[in-house]
This record gives C-alpha cells, structure tokens and sequence, in this order.
C-alpha cells in the first residue's frame, strides 16, 4: 500500500512541477538587439549558419543569370508587366513620354535612342534590378522571369520603330 501511495505522490509531484512561471505559455522574450546569455557572443540578433541557403534563392540565381527563350508567350507577359511597371514614365512606345513625364517628373531617355538601342539585354536586366538615376530598383516587384520577359518586350518596342518593310517581306504583301 504504501508503495502505491508513493508512486502517486511522484505522479502528482511531476504533474504539479509543470506549472508556475516556467510554463510554455509563459517564455522570456528577448527584444531585437537585447542581450541574451543562451548565446556564446551574448546577443539575441543571430547570423545564420554558414552555408545557409533561402528557399528559392538558387532557382531565383538561375534565372537571374540565364534569359528564358522568347517566344509569343513571354513577349505577351513582357507586355503586360512593361505597362504595368514601365510605361508610367517610359511610355507605352518606349520614348520616355509616360503620364508621370507629363506630370512633371524627369524623362527618362527614350529605348529609341542610339546608346540604347547598342545596349545589350543585360544591360536592361540590371536597370530593372538594380535602378539607374531616378529609377529605383525593381527586384523586390518584378521576378527575375518577368524582368527578362520586359527585355524582350523592349527588344520588340526598339524593333517595331526601327524596321524597314524590306526586313519584313510578309507585311509588304499584305498591304495594298
């Protein structure tokens, strides 16, 4: 008997010694920047572990370094993310004449141009991304798929004001 009345007063003991302030619904909290004594260099603010990867960071890298293969589809969402994020200050042809141009705000050189036309792709791949004069950066808008889909959709803006109709013998037929 008294081994059974010891066996529940150690179960009431390990039952009773879950509550109190060390509760999990109770934990310290430690504020940004604070000092924190569970660490070896005494702060809270960790790095992570060498070596860390984000999730989609490489596939994001991927795509950051090789163009997608144009095609009517991606000259279509080149399209449609172009007058979403670029036509407001380039323009919908490209001649840097956007409505905030007309409000005031600086232009921002025509794609038109000679210097721009010379570019290459990359070269407005890390605009997109990294901003130019006025420009802010896009990277944290536009995905590096749909940056790549506006260069070519500004690759077929710079085509469409530069083209002789000898270089597009199927148009001439169709005219009258």
């Amino acid at each position: 008997m008294t081994l059974r009345r010891l066996a529940c007063l150690m179960m009431l003991s390990a039952a009773l010694g879950g509550c109190g302030d060390h509760s999990m619904s109770q934990q310290n909290r430690y504020g940004t920047f604070s000092n924190a004594a569970l660490f070896r260099d005494g702060t809270e603010a960790q790095s992570p572990p060498t070596g860390t990867v984000a999730q989609g960071d490489l596939e994001r890298t991927q795509q950051m370094s090789t163009p997608p293969g144009v095609d009517m589809a991606l000259l279509s969402r080149g399209q449609e993310r172009y007058d979403i994020y670029c036509s407001p200050c380039h323009g919908l042809s490209g001649h840097g004449d956007g409505m905030i141009v007309q409000r005031g705000f600086p232009a921002p050189p025509s794609y038109h141009s000679v210097r721009l036309r010379a570019a290459d792709a990359r070269h407005f791949f890390d605009v997109i991304t990294n901003g130019y004069g006025a420009m802010y950066s896009y990277a944290a808008r536009v995905e590096p798929r749909d940056r790549w889909a506006i260069v070519a959709y500004i690759r077929a803006l710079q085509q469409s004001q530069h083209t002789d109709m000898a270089d597009v013998p199927q148009l001439r037929s169709k005219l009258p």
